[in-house]
């Protein structure tokens, strides 16, 4: 069994590895089993009142990564050469209403929650909507995009464990790019909006120089 210590340096290690990839090894591919573990620690990510309000689109398809290519400007590098090129979706306002299905869903399929138990959570839900997110569409849909980035935070992270590279990025046309993941049939209606992507893959060359960062005294206030 693994010390606390030991345990601590590992994951403090796995950050230190991490960075920002921005073109993969192209003859190395992740694994089945290493890329669904990856995909399963964002499944298993926390999310505000349990809502989950997330879809994984893993674009493996090199006709769709090219039609991405000119409107993700960012992603330039890493869409033809990452192993795994994922688009988060974020739900959007519609489907995180307090009457809403998918919110029903949640607390009656997921949660299993007594109808009592689900009535107390629909009356404090809605107050929450209605007070701090305004009851404005885009606040609700920025505040669901806020909870996929736990779950691609966690996804990164994991994947680092396992000495698997990965970029974040939010350099694209986000009109555009949902205009073609419309096309191709990925987004249908408005139950999801583009929140992010992230690539995932080997590193061709490690970074020039060493991961650098603030002091923790500089970003932690004790009071």
């Amino acid at each position: 069994m693994i010390g606390t210590e030991s345990k601590q340096q590992e994951i403090i290690k796995a950050y230190q590895f991490r960075h920002a990839c921005k073109a993969f090894d192209t003859n190395k591919k992740i694994s089945d089993e290493d890329f669904h573990f990856i995909l399963e620690t964002g499944r298993l990510s926390p999310s505000s009142f349990g809502f989950e309000p997330w879809k994984f689109v893993v674009i493996q398809n090199e006709a769709l990564r090219e039609k991405l290519k000119p409107v993700s400007g960012g992603a330039k590098g890493q869409l033809p050469t990452a192993s795994h090129f994922v688009v988060i979706l974020a739900r959007r306002e519609e489907g995180l209403r307090p009457d809403s299905v998918h919110v029903n869903k949640m607390w009656k399929d997921i949660h299993h929650m007594p109808e009592e138990v689900v009535q107390d959570w629909y009356d404090f839900y809605k107050s929450f909507v209605e007070t701090e997110l305004e009851d404005n569409d885009r606040l609700i849909f920025e505040w669901s995009i806020r909870q996929t980035y736990i779950a691609l935070g966690n996804m990164m992270t994991a994947a680092a464990q396992i000495g698997i590279d990965s970029c974040p990025i939010e350099g694209f046309d986000k009109k555009q790019v949902t205009a073609i993941l419309q096309n191709e049939g990925i987004i249908n209606g408005d139950d999801f909006g583009v929140a992010c992507m992230v690539a995932f893959g080997y590193r061709q060359k490690d970074p020039k120089r060493p991961q650098t960062r603030q002091h923790l005294d500089e970003i932690v206030e004790w009071r």
